[in-house]
């Protein structure tokens, strides 16, 4: 064996917690055996060793689900493999629910688990009883059991992997401390370590509660906080049966774990501490412990008291109160970094045992193949800029983040931290009319309007209390008068150059080679046809485009964007001439829809704007009064409209005009929640939901914008096969017969079996009934097929329909 500290490798991972040590093994499995994984100081000294041990598959995603299950499969053959025992007991969790809401939520997530074929068993109190006879279930709804998730030991879960990592190539080595990264341009050439300095052509930071100080070397800010976690550990009885479920209470917040005769209980309590938010967590605390915090613990020992009477007669063993690493959102940071080629993270895992098999081999597919084999948009570092990385923004977010881990995840419902931070000049004029505001990407966005006795005020629950009056009001003005929206949020780049045309054109499916004020609607692929970016670019002269993308978008469709770019250098075997600029914050969006659009436009603005003199997909500068625009005719809502692109300082006199000029034609404010409803009557798709790298421009219907006649472009040869050898499943819209209200998730069955999983749902109010999206079977895809749909335990019978199923001949948008 070489013992020498190596000068070189080809990948470097820097961790040795559960995370670090299972990208490091799923690497040299796949056949890379210069690997070297290094850590400071031992194995999982960092935040794992004091890991619960939790595996819970279920996840509200269907791909966040298969990544946990991909976890489950590796547990189950891990030690075969390695010859390292895990202390893998797959014993089950069970989830109960102690009030109505949290039942249907529960209802909601097995239609979900229903449509991926993923086990969870609905109990009435007595049968969840049966399986974990410690609980009292007097007042309890219900439960939900997952017979294939358990608890594993997460020592040895990493001694497991440390060991594949050798059997099969790779390298670890412990106690050699990272004090540096080399950064040469847009790589990261080496590392330096207190035993000397590697060169390397992939570096990995998967640090854990060090992952933010080691994202400082590279001269980055990662989204990755640390706080503090507790648990408890009972004293031990014979009443504690040896195979018990892990039992989980949201409602009382908290989780218990089956030790050898004990119980370790613990929480997301509605307080914790953030660690050293500033200044990173200090280096040397190794297997830290915090002090005891009596009144957190007590937070979580009442309600299990009340649920688990055994433990008003238990002492209390062990207090564990350790950090934990965790995001802004709750959720892992996974993926390459932007403005780095050879950069990858892998942090912020809160449930880093859990997933360590399932990241492990999405990181490292991530890094051979390109991508993660599966559409991790949920975990991707590029869901987050720079606002995020702050260090007070961060760690206000992450500590609510973790106090409503265990809450009802209501639909429509924000965080409520560090809010207010980037705002529209029309904000404060919005909120005096009404607007209930929602974040994205920091930015407050109106969701809906109050209006007459409605209050000002979010509403919550499982059948959207209330939107009738204000979603539907807003709704019904899109189709019959004409409504306004600020859109000011949208990301926005410029692109320039000499080669700007030739690589949107490789990037693009469609046809972006327009004159100058012509607009394309099109989605850039990547090599498999898979769908990385939907996006509008309009021509602004020659050698200058503007990419329009969604709020929440911009960093990753950049990142996609200069990826594209460098292929289109290779492949044309030059420097491409090519600028990306974002300019986001210099212009304001306004966005005018509805019958009555041109008539209040045309009153403000001298141009002619009728459909002969303004065609649709087309743009041009305008004055409206006074102030200049970038008229661009486009729709999302399926309605004669415009977006109105406008110099931020000129957007609040514009509003103005066009309000005043729009009063007496039933112009009125719209918010993001009818935007969705009426989307979906038009089958207009959004990305991450209806639309991602897992979907083609051809099953999700959009084959239509192709163009074939260009020439070559991104994931053309994979498009041009599956076009030639037939479509595995098609996107279809699902009309329901019964008043079910559906969000995206839900199963769908034909003949009592299980053939897809909605994308996403809303009411239609055009249509007077749920609407949904799903990728049906060819066979299934045709319009007038019978469904049943399955949402919050009932179900409904659906109609398929493969055309928009509200103007179908788009006479409302070519007017």
């Amino acid at each position: 064996m070489n013992t020498a500290f190596p000068g070189s490798a080809r990948i470097v991972v820097i961790g040795g917690g559960a995370i670090g040590t299972s990208i490091a093994y799923h690497l040299a499995k796949a056949g890379e055996r210069d690997v070297v994984l290094l850590e400071k100081t031992r194995l999982t000294e960092g935040a794992t060793w004091h890991a619960a041990g939790l595996v819970g598959q279920f996840r509200s995603q269907q791909n966040l689900m298969s990544l946990m299950n991909d976890s489950v499969r590796l547990f189950d053959g891990l030690s075969a493999d390695t010859g390292q025992e895990i202390g893998w007991k797959k014993v089950g969790s069970m989830r109960v629910a102690a009030s109505e809401d949290r039942w249907q939520e529960l209802l909601k997530s097995y239609s979900s688990a229903r449509a991926v074929g993923f086990e969870m068993q609905m109990l009435t109190p007595s049968e969840a009883k049966k399986l974990y006879p410690l609980m009292q279930v007097d007042d309890l709804v219900g439960a939900a059991f997952i017979p294939e998730d358990g608890h594993v030991d997460p020592y040895s879960l990493t001694q497991a992997y440390a060991k594949g990592i050798r059997k099969y190539g790779g390298r670890v080595i412990e106690q050699v401390m990272v004090t540096d990264l080399v950064r040469d341009g847009a790589r990261i050439s080496h590392v330096v370590t207190d035993h000397g300095t590697i060169e390397a052509e992939i570096v990995v930071n998967a640090a854990g509660i060090w992952a933010r100080q080691l994202g400082w070397m590279a001269g980055i800010d990662l989204p990755a906080g640390v706080v503090q976690h507790q648990y408890f550990v009972t004293e031990k009885t014979p009443d504690i049966p040896d195979d018990i479920p892990a039992f989980r209470d949201p409602d009382g917040g908290y989780y218990a774990k089956p030790e050898p005769g004990a119980l370790a209980i613990g929480g997301w309590e509605k307080t914790t501490d953030c660690v050293n938010p500033k200044d990173g967590f200090p280096w040397e605390n190794s297997r830290h412990l915090f002090d005891a915090n009596i009144d957190r613990m007590e937070e979580v020992f009442l309600p299990a008291a009340h649920r688990i009477p055994l433990l008003n007669d238990l002492g209390v063993r062990t207090v564990i109160n350790g950090p934990i690493p965790i995001s802004p959102d709750g959720e892992p940071v996974m993926g390459p970094v932007p403005g780095l080629e050879n950069f990858f993270v892998a942090c912020a895992f809160t449930s880093g045992i859990a997933a360590s098999g399932g990241a492990g081999k999405a990181a490292a597919n991530w890094m051979l193949e390109g991508d993660p084999g599966l559409d991790l948009w949920a975990f991707d570092l590029r869901r987050f800029g720079g606002l995020h990385a702050g260090h007070l923004f961060l760690h206000d977010r992450a500590v609510e983040s973790y106090t409503r881990y265990y809450d009802i995840h209501w639909p429509g419902k924000d965080l409520e931290s560090a809010r207010g931070v980037r705002r529209s000049p029309l904000y404060s004029r919005l909120r005096q009319v009404g607007a209930v505001m929602g974040t994205k990407n920091g930015w407050e966005r109106a969701n809906w309007f109050a209006h007459g006795d409605i209050p000002a005020a979010p509403q919550f629950g499982w059948d959207r209390p209330g939107q009738s009056e204000t979603v539907g009001r807003e709704h019904k003005a899109a189709r019959e008068t004409a409504v306004i929206t600020d859109m000011t949020s949208f990301t926005k780049f410029e692109i320039t150059g000499a080669n700007a045309c030739a690589a949107l054109q490789y990037l693009a499916v469609a046809n972006v080679d327009k004159p100058t004020g012509g607009a394309t609607y099109t989605q850039l692929c990547n090599a498999r046809g898979g769908i990385e970016a939907d996006v509008t670019i309009i021509r602004r002269s020659d050698t200058c485009f503007w990419l329009i993308t969604g709020s929440a978008l911009g960093e990753r469709d950049k990142s996609w964007l200069e990826h594209g770019i460098a292929l289109f250098g290779k492949r044309t075997g030059t420097t491409p001439d090519v600028t990306i600029r974002e300019i986001t914050s210099a212009y304001g969006v306004l966005n005018v829809q509805g019958p009555r659009a041109r008539a209040i436009l045309q009153k403000v603005c001298d141009d002619n704007l009728s459909h002969d003199g303004f065609a649709f997909m087309t743009a041009r500068e305008i004055r409206i009064g006074y102030a200049p625009a970038l008229a661009y005719r486009v729709t999302y809502v399926g309605e004669l409209g415009w977006e109105l692109y406008i110099p931020m300082e000129y957007l609040e006199y514009t509003y103005e005009t066009l309000m005043d000029a729009g009063a007496s034609e039933g112009l009125i404010n719209m918010g993001y929640f009818a935007v969705d409803s009426l989307r979906l009557e038009k089958r207009f798709l959004a990305w991450g939901a209806d639309i991602s790298p897992d979907y083609t421009p051809i099953e999700a219907g959009l084959g239509f914008l192709i163009d074939w006649t260009k020439g070559d472009f991104l994931g053309r040869d994979a498009l041009e096969h599956q076009k030639e050898t037939g479509l595995e499943r098609k996107l279809a819209v699902l009309l329901l017969d019964s008043p079910l209200t559906v969000f995206g998730g839900e199963a769908v069955f034909h003949n009592h079996t299980v053939v897809a999983q909605t994308t996403s749902g809303n009411f239609a109010y055009s249509l007077g009934q749920p609407i949904a999206l799903a990728y049906l079977p060819p066979d299934l895809a045709r319009t007038g097929t019978e469904l049943t749909v399955q949402s919050f335990g009932q179900t409904s019978l659906a109609k398929v329909v493969m055309h928009p199923p509200f103007d179908p001949k788009r006479e409302k948008i070519l007017c």
